[in-house]
């Protein structure tokens, strides 16, 4: 997914990185000029180390020049460096560069993308002369209009994704074959990635929109997660799992991300915000402070998931959710740096992402991605089918405000069951929840405003036991859903109104 390579300083291969440079190099004998083959490896693995190492033995194998695309200027640097640490005599081809000689001393060019499309499309270069075409981050599909100038070019693309951002351009019809490189758990074993410890909170994201891009739309998640009960849930799960760790914060949304800063501000906590309208002096700022505060917090929009490198982060909160694999990816690989004194990396997910795609160190199997992913973007996990399997758990500390409650379950569906045999009306089953529910938060308290007040404390529960009861009903519509928790939490109130003194004369 982008730069952050465990080991981009040194230039000793391992192990298995010597192996899949000799596969590659195997794959290319004897194939037509215009082979394409594409390498994953995952974030941390070393992908720029290893195509540095292929270009250099390229163009000594060869003598012929050699071509890396990239699609961000701070990655064209990054792999300018590299490649001239394997020895690679190379040039970057910016905006700058408005013309290439054929005879010059470079074996290598580093280009974005625009850039060459567009001097290649005015006819300003002729780079017939390239043997080798590496593409960096080949899942992005800008890559694919500049295929047509390198007919006569084995091409190489490295992706820790092997999945197309656009689902019509599926990589199988631009690349001929798959390398499946080292899996993230082996790299973790071997010492090379931190592990991610890792914390899902179940998530309602039913007022989520798909967008045309087939993910989530920014004005729906800013809608949700700009909510007081999501920012709630986000400071909470930050301060039990996260604080004093140094942690990026990833949104969907610009206004998301405002509010993430100024709640978590509110809270006397070290943070700053970051989006891609941040101009260049005041982003570098706030970068430089990230990196020298230990406990420092960023929240942030998109921008930080590629061509960023923080080796020091150690938590990862997801406060968005995603239906794209590569972006579940690059946001947890933001974590996985190994340092000296760091084996292990928090993450924290607001999403649904882990129960959607999986832990970010489970197993992949990307020959199958890569050959059928219109089969697997359809076989994602839909959120209604996450939701279904969600359970609600009370936290410890709401649990400690009903201490004298000597059981707070409710089995909506044992209830339901129960009703139904008795030939009682489903609203029964709501009528017994609630009545539980008010003798909970009296039974709690020492006056009728402090057990309402407990009752608000409720309202995951509440929510999670209508939803269960809907369920079981035959057929009922989102507005019928809301409209009951809104009737329930006012009968609740009711309800601990009237029965609040009886019950206490009656100790």
């Amino acid at each position: 997914m982008e730069r952050e390579e465990n080991v981009e300083d040194r230039k000793e291969l391992y192990h298995y990185q010597k192996d899949d440079i000799d596969a590659i190099f195997e794959k290319f004998e004897g194939k037509p000029n215009n082979f394409h083959l594409l390498y994953q490896l995952p974030t941390g693995g070393g992908k720029t180390v290893i195509f540095s190492e292929i270009a250099r033995r390229y163009i000594e194998k060869y003598q012929r020049k050699v071509l890396v695309l990239t699609h961000r200027i701070e990655l064209s640097k990054q792999t300018s460096q590299m490649l001239k640490s394997f020895g690679v005599k190379n040039t970057i081809i910016d905006s700058n560069v408005k013309d290439l000689p054929e005879n010059n001393d470079y074996s290598c060019y580093v280009a974005m993308v625009e850039t060459l499309n567009n001097r290649l499309k005015d006819k300003k270069f002729h780079m017939d002369y390239v043997g080798l075409v590496i593409v960096d981050e080949a899942h992005y599909n800008s890559f694919r209009k500049l295929f047509t100038y390198f007919k006569n070019s084995l091409f190489l693309g490295v992706t820790a994704t092997p999945l197309s951002s656009n689902i019509e351009l599926p990589m199988y019809e631009t690349y001929s074959e798959l390398i499946v490189g080292e899996p993230i758990q082996s790299l973790i074993n071997k010492g090379f990635l931190a592990n991610a410890q890792m914390f899902g909170y179940d998530v309602e994201l039913t007022s989520l929109k798909l967008g045309i891009n087939g993910d989530y739309t920014v004005s729906s998640s800013d809608e949700l997660y700009s909510r007081t009960a999501m920012q709630d849930l986000l400071l909470q799960s930050y301060v039990s799992r996260a604080q004093g760790k140094k942690t990026l914060i990833f949104n969907n949304g610009i206004n998301t991300s405002l509010y993430v800063y100024e709640t978590f501000r509110a809270a006397g906590l070290p943070i700053k915000h970051l989006d891609n309208k941040t101009p260049e002096m005041e982003r570098k700022k706030i970068l430089s402070w990230f990196k020298k505060t230990p406990d420092a917090i960023l929240t942030s929009v998109s921008i930080l998931t590629t061509g960023f490198d923080e080796p020091t982060v150690e938590a990862i909160i997801l406060n968005r959710a995603t239906r794209s694999l590569t972006l579940y990816f690059q946001m947890i690989g933001r974590g996985s740096r190994k340092l000296p004194h760091k084996d292990i990396f928090t993450v924290i997910d607001l999403g649904n992402n882990a129960q959607r795609f999986g832990l970010w160190s489970d197993p992949v199997d990307w020959q199958y991605i890569f050959r059928h992913p219109e089969q697997f973007l359809e076989n994602i996990r839909t959120d209604a089918e996450i939701e279904s399997y969600h359970t609600y758990s009370m936290p410890d500390e709401v649990r400690e405000k009903f201490a004298k409650s000597t059981d707070i379950s409710f089995d909506v569906e044992e209830e339901f069951r129960l009703a139904a045999e008795q030939r009682h009306k489903p609203k029964a089953v709501i009528d017994k929840s609630i009545h539980q529910h008010a003798i909970m938060c009296i039974e709690n308290a020492d006056s009728v405003p402090e057990a309402r007040k407990l009752a608000r404390l409720l309202d995951p529960d509440i929510e999670y036991r209508v939803k269960q009861y809907a369920k079981l009903l035959a057929k009922t519509t989102k507005n019928y859903r809301e409209w009951l928790i809104e009737d329930y939490k006012n009968r609740l109130g009711v309800m601990i109104g009237s029965m609040f003194y009886k019950y206490h004369s009656d100790e």
